[in-house]
């Protein structure tokens, strides 16, 4: 092999991959059941405790979506906090992945509360609509439909 040249191939993270995979089927069905004709947005919230990588998941999202109605879709991920509940003293407080100690007494006796989930939280669908309805008339139409 010459020097210089490189044979590694991309290779997308798997779990994340299967992760997005699994995600694009959710919003395929949603898309069908809606009768949409593409999707523009897919949101996602996840916490740090989710096992899954956001920076992989958005590595892996376009193989994901490629060649579906979600292709063109932007994959926005909300972040969530890590929150836990003191069993001491009672205090729900923000926590860190390595360190899930109360914030108010310092105890180390705590219930996760949120931050070890993947929720899919909106899909932004593109319909087709009727002439007729409100969805597809212009803004000129839109104005005098307003009350005066």
């Amino acid at each position: 092999m010459p020097p210089g040249r490189c044979t590694t191939r991309y290779s997308p993270p798997m779990h994340e991959l299967s992760v997005c995979q699994s995600l694009i089927s959710q919003v395929e069905t949603l898309a069908r059941e809606r009768h949409a004709k593409a999707v523009r947005s897919i949101r996602v919230a996840m916490g740090p405790l989710a096992g899954v990588d956001p920076g992989l998941l958005e590595r892996a999202y376009p193989l994901a979506c490629a060649g579906t109605i979600a292709e063109a879709a932007e994959l926005v991920i909300v972040h969530l906090p890590l929150r836990v509940h003191c069993d001491r003293c009672g205090l729900e407080s923000d926590a860190v992945p390595d360190r899930l100690i109360c914030g108010g007494c310092g105890d180390w006796h705590t219930r996760l509360v949120s931050g070890d989930e993947m929720l899919l939280t909106g899909v932004e669908l593109v319909v087709e609509t009727e002439p007729d309805s409100p969805a597809h008339r212009t803004a000129g139409d839109e104005r005098r439909m307003q009350p005066d």
